[in-house]
């Protein structure tokens, strides 16, 4: 059987369908599974073994440009890439408008969420084959189910496994974390996301204490600024630029994350990091941190998390 999976975007939603991969190699002995993703997220699927081919896909940057030829050449390109691989079956496990219509363009039967189970309902109308999944279940579990109905197999009874392996530590342009380190990600999308940058120097003084140098990672160029100040205010270090596969081998090494709600967070407890995840902006219920290793999810809309509370879990995590 040759599988297509469909789930192009955010980093955290790609990283939750991971479980999938494993589960459907053991239901389909031999199975093979491609994956079609935003190309800024294409490292994740990447780094599992049970992926044989990454579709990287520009979709984000392509409806900013329909106007252009160059925009439509690209996508036809991909179109004739995806019929020609000849799948036996697409799975949205995106749940999207715009992900059933780019599922339907390798040109196989479509398999997703049911109308009252997709994220955007008039999706549901493009598949062959649909799957009712409680809106109320964890992203993982969600994913998990919709494939197991839809191709047919019993859900295995384990829990979830992500199947990552994070590419070597190497140095990056004469970089190196100091000795033994943690993790402090303590920027996101939206501001609405952030914690106190006093609350952030607090956790970072607390794992300084216990021995592990607070790394302070960023993305963006504006990001750098407050991962340089909160580093100052806890004796840490700030990385340079890091690639999605080297923050990946930075995480799979870390003895401790703490992070907002945003991919790199949930990257980290797929590894099976001992991680924490800080939310101020939603409740974590459905899209909490997950993973084999001791996780945990802290705060809510409106409920912004206490520091002497993320500290007890660092100290219960850290032992």
């Amino acid at each position: 059987m040759r599988l297509l999976i469909v789930k192009t975007s955010s980093m955290g939603d790609v990283v939750h369908a991971q479980p999938v991969v494993a589960d459907l190699h053991l239901a389909v002995p031999g199975i093979e599974i491609d994956w079609l993703v935003e190309a800024p997220f294409a490292a994740i699927p990447q780094l599992n073994p049970g992926v044989r081919r990454v579709w990287p896909m520009r979709w984000r940057a392509w409806r900013k440009q329909l106007w252009k030829r160059s925009t439509w050449t690209a996508m036809q390109a991909l179109r004739d890439q995806l019929k020609g691989e000849k799948y036996d079956l697409v799975l949205d496990l995106q749940g999207l408008v715009k992900s059933a219509i780019w599922s339907r363009q390798a040109g196989a039967p479509v398999a997703g969420f049911d109308a009252g189970s997709a994220r955007e309902t008039w999706a549901a109308s493009a598949y062959t084959f649909r799957a009712r999944v409680s809106r109320e279940l964890q992203a993982v579990d969600r994913c998990r189910r919709v494939a197991a109905q839809t191709v047919g197999y019993s859900l295995p009874p384990t829990s979830p496994r992500f199947g990552l392996v994070a590419p070597p530590a190497q140095r990056l342009a004469g970089w190196q974390p100091r000795g033994d380190y943690a993790v402090l990600i303590p920027n996101a999308s939206r501001r609405e996301k952030f914690w106190p940058e006093r609350s952030w120097v607090a956790v970072g003084r607390r794992l300084a204490e216990r021995g592990f140098t607070p790394l302070v990672l960023w993305g963006r160029p504006d990001e750098q600024t407050l991962a340089e100040h909160i580093a100052a205010g806890c004796e840490g270090q700030v990385p340079p630029f890091l690639s999605v596969a080297d923050m990946a081998s930075v995480l799979a090494g870390a003895h401790q994350i703490v992070g907002l709600d945003t991919g790199f967070t949930h990257l980290a407890a797929a590894f099976g990091r001992p991680t924490l995840g800080i939310y101020c902006d939603h409740e974590p219920g459905l899209a909490g941190i997950t993973g084999p290793g001791p996780v945990a999810s802290l705060g809510g809309k409106g409920q912004v998390p206490a520091v002497r509370d993320v500290l007890a879990l660092v100290d219960q995590h850290m032992g």
